[in-house]
């Protein structure tokens, strides 16, 4: 049986959104840390034109010179970083920590659902 009738773009998605709101946290945070930086502009990223831009790119792969070399993408491959011309502001930087963290629980919510799915599919299968 092949890996593509056992793992839907279900996986792909959600992997790929938790990526994202791990991205996006890093930028959170790196404004809070540096607020009072002289100078440092706030960065943050658009949630959903980032994913868009992950999934329209598919698997990322790379040119491999070895077939034991690992798939994937080089990291900053995908870039939507936005640099406001506005010093960091606590209360907008943590209204964005809440709702990016809500995101990712979710996703990863899901995530686990989807698994558990498999996991009862296998279940059922054994018996």
């Amino acid at each position: 049986m092949s890996r593509e009738l056992l793992i839907d773009n279900t996986y792909a998605l959600l992997g790929k959104a938790m990526d994202v709101s791990a991205r996006r946290h890093n930028l959170i945070t790196g404004n809070i840390a540096n607020m009072d930086t002289v100078g440092y502009e706030a960065k943050d990223l658009d949630f959903q034109k980032t994913l868009e831009m992950e999934m329209s790119q598919g698997s990322g792969a790379l040119d491999r010179t070895h077939a034991k070399h690992f798939k994937g993408r080089p990291a900053g491959a995908l870039s939507t970083e936005i640099v406001e011309d506005a010093p960091v502001d606590l209360d907008r930087e943590m209204s964005r920590l809440v709702e990016n963290n809500i995101r990712y629980r979710s996703t990863v919510e899901m995530m686990m659902r989807k698994v558990a799915t498999l996991r009862d599919a296998i279940g059922e299968g054994v018996k």
